[in-house]
């Protein structure tokens, strides 16, 4: 149990190394930079696991399975909303902060194995889509926003599959593990907010 539990934390570790450049749209295309733009940044890829690890700990507890599909979903059409809100010129406050504080209390969540009803986990991973989608939406550059927003929502929604095959998994070895996978989580937040 010692080495899966030291795989699991390497594993996250390597996804708090500094962030790769985005792929230059001129170059590798919009559709191309939007699908890595999510996976070139610690923050993004910490919250799209957690959310997944989350919603498979929700369908597992009370054997509510539509939470494997509704709370990634809510994320998915939240995150699209700010999106499009950041190509329409409307702003949202503290958008950085909120990505930031999003690892951290998905993380928290999962740690804690907070168990809500479906509605209200797709709620808040609903909130906290939408400052991410919004700084997709800012980063958009000289990307088409078609096709880099299908890009990332394609991206965003492998990401959430991967945090629910991890959720799954971990639940095999106890809900010990899948607590230490959050507390890792929110510790990977926590090193974004000083270290950065």
């Amino acid at each position: 149990m010692f080495k899966r539990l030291s795989f699991a934390a390497a594993t996250l570790g390597l996804t708090a190394l500094p962030a790769f450049a985005h792929l230059n749209p001129e170059e590798h295309g919009s559709f191309m930079a939007g699908f890595s733009h999510p996976l070139f940044g610690a923050d993004h890829i910490l919250v799209m696991v957690a959310v997944g690890i989350w919603a498979a700990q929700i369908a597992a507890s009370k054997d509510n399975k539509n939470a494997l599909f509704i709370v990634p979903t809510a994320f998915v059409g939240t995150m699209a909303v700010g999106f499009l809100l950041a190509l329409g010129g409307i702003e949202l406050p503290f958008v950085e902060p909120a990505i930031l504080a999003s690892v951290i209390a998905l993380g928290l969540l999962v740690a804690m194995a907070t168990r809500v009803p479906v509605s209200v986990a797709a709620s808040i991973v609903g909130v906290f889509a939408l400052f991410h989608g919004h700084a997709h939406g800012g980063e958009l550059g000289s990307a088409g926003a078609l096709q880099f927003g299908v890009g990332f929502v394609i991206a965003t929604a492998l990401l959430h599959v991967a945090g629910i095959a991890l959720g799954m998994g971990v639940a095999k070895l106890g809900t010990f593990a899948a607590r230490i996978v959050g507390g890792l989580t929110a510790l990977a937040g926590l090193s974004l907010v000083f270290g950065g």
